[in-house]
């Protein structure tokens, strides 16, 4: 039988630890093909380029995958694999391991997450996954069991067309995450202010700082399941229609 093709992508570059251990993962399951920028693009959300080119360039890394590196967004990054690189459809999109959390509000910031929805827009299957440790150096391969069982239950049960899923695990050794849980995305958002300063020049300039204030304490929150100590896993869809209050604006909304 053929082996499923895997599209590989993330936010924080083609280089990144989090990649090149989602790729060593992917290797021993499918055929795989990695487009990822060619530097950090974290926080990009859905955007792509229209006022410049983009380049494509292959590079030779590590492992048997064929590596191309963009110079434009996540989103940019699948749509080109798509057009220009794949010669047929992937059997799966994954996007990650973002060195990083993406639950709860940071699923519409981020590009790793933005990938994964822009596969969904095509209609194929997505992951994004994402491990709740921000540095450099952090240990990803403590969440590789998690991650190869939840990549073949996608591949083995596929799901409806449109929704993509989103998985966080938490910054745990492996004996120490207690199992996977379904969630819904939590109500939780950043509080955020600008910090105003001065360059040498005597013009302001500003930094944007701010804290995670987490207003969900349910059970079948992201944040909830993430912080007791399982992965959680959020699926996701790219329509934004509030369906559930459409019938109240027709009867109030007089034209």
């Amino acid at each position: 039988m053929q082996k499923p093709l895997i599209l590989v992508t993330n936010d924080d570059g083609i280089t990144a630890p989090g990649i090149r251990k989602l790729t060593e993962i992917m290797n021993s399951i499918g055929e795989v093909v990695v487009v990822a920028p060619n530097s950090p693009q974290s926080g990009k959300g859905h955007a792509i380029t229209i006022n410049s080119t983009l380049s494509l360039e292959e590079i030779f890394l590590d492992g048997p995958q064929r590596d191309f590196s963009c110079n434009g967004t996540p989103v940019d990054c699948v749509k080109i694999a798509l057009d220009k690189v794949l010669t047929r459809k992937p059997d799966l999109v994954v996007s990650g391991i973002n060195h990083g959390a993406n639950s709860s509000i940071n699923v519409i910031y981020s590009g790793t997450m933005s990938a994964a929805v822009e596969a969904g827009v095509e209609g194929l299957p997505a992951i994004g996954f994402s491990l709740c440790d921000f540095a450099y150096e952090a240990d990803f391969s403590q969440a590789e069991e998690f991650i190869k069982k939840i990549t073949l239950n996608a591949l083995n049960n596929p799901m409806p067309k449109g929704i993509v899923l989103n998985v966080n695990i938490p910054k745990l050794n492996k004996e120490e995450i207690k199992g996977i849980k379904i969630c819904r995305q939590a109500n939780a958002k950043w509080e955020e202010s600008f910090d105003e300063r001065i360059n040498p020049h005597g013009k302001k300039y500003y930094w944007l700082t701010g804290y995670f204030n987490n207003m969900d304490e349910g059970d079948d929150a992201d944040e909830t399941a993430l912080a007791n100590g399982f992965i959680s896993i959020v699926p996701v869809k790219f329509d934004l229609t509030a369906h559930e209050y459409i019938k109240d604006l027709e009867k109030t909304m007089v034209i």
